[in-house]
């Protein structure tokens, strides 16, 4: 069966510098295990599979994998495949309030003037991080215990563990390396910094994961890390919203997420979302 199929970067004003996503937009019968191989095939960061919602609050439905497994929840591909669904002519039931369904529940993303952005999901894990596990980040980081100021468990769904160094700099000279992780539980390990105040953005973001073979694998732009990241700093006085935070810069990329928040402490994620690529598949 034909299916129509969106390639999409998010986080960038800049056509290339974001973080690609594939959306299959009309994935309504595909099995998971043909989801799953399919992103392995594309070998993204993650693929994202658009379905009618099961929900009636919901105006549609995404499925997101990883070359792994599939996530409850992730940022890029929430942007990505929100931009894709309005792009292939859906019409949300709220006309700048959109509902997506996924595995985390129904997340809201804004479409404002500055695009769009969602609505950042409750943490299943948040609090400190044990001493023993936290050695096992810095080695990985190649960084000793001294030099983190703080770091907590920040998992909205891909299981983020957060660690504040002091200063953007840090964050960017971080040459990590997963074989010197013991442990056998795959690793989700956000890393964040502040710039010096004045600059055009507030932090430097890099997000570490294993891979589909417990390789280190560096994500150019992390929705869901930014959005733990951000509640944690504005909840801890370290940022004030708005602010932008560069992610990326490691990679060649220019990833810009603008991290808001509403009166009531909603935080909401956002950036930039093209579509560079349209086409079809066969599955």
């Amino acid at each position: 069966m034909t299916r129509s199929l969106q390639l999409v970067d998010v986080f960038s004003d800049s056509p290339l510098s974001g973080n690609p996503l594939a959306v299959v937009v009309d994935a309504e019968g595909l099995s998971q295990e043909t989801m799953q191989a399919y992103t392995r095939w594309m070998n993204l960061s993650e693929t994202a599979f658009l379905l009618p919602p099961t929900s009636d609050a919901a105006d549609y439905r995404v499925r997101i994998f990883t070359l792994a497994r599939e996530l409850p929840f992730a940022g890029h591909p929430t942007l990505g495949s929100c931009h894709a669904w309005l792009r292939a002519g859906g019409k949300p039931r709220q006309p700048d309030l959109v509902i997506q369904e996924c595995g985390a529940g129904l997340v809201a993303v804004r479409r404002g003037d500055t695009g769009l952005s969602f609505a950042a999901p409750p943490l299943v894990r948040s609090g400190p991080v044990e001493e023993s596990f936290l050695t096992e980040v810095t080695n990985v980081l190649g960084i000793e215990r001294a030099h983190v100021v703080d770091a907590t468990w920040a998992d909205n769904g891909p299981g983020w563990v957060a660690v504040l160094l002091n200063d953007a700099g840090a964050v960017l000279a971080l040459e990590p390396d997963f074989s010197r992780y013991a442990g056998q539980e795959s690793l989700d390990i956000g890393v964040v910094g502040p710039y010096a105040a004045g600059g055009g953005c507030a932090f430097e973001v890099r997000a570490f994961f294993s891979g589909d073979h417990g390789e280190m694998r560096e994500d150019p732009v992390t929705g869901s890390l930014n959005a733990s990241l951000a509640q944690w700093l504005l909840g801890t006085g370290r940022a004030t919203a708005p602010y932008v935070t560069s992610q990326g810069t490691r990679l060649g990329r220019a990833g810009r997420p603008r991290i808001e928040q509403d009166a009531d402490g909603t935080v909401w994620v956002g950036g930039a979302t093209m579509t560079l690529s349209t086409g079809e598949i066969d599955l």
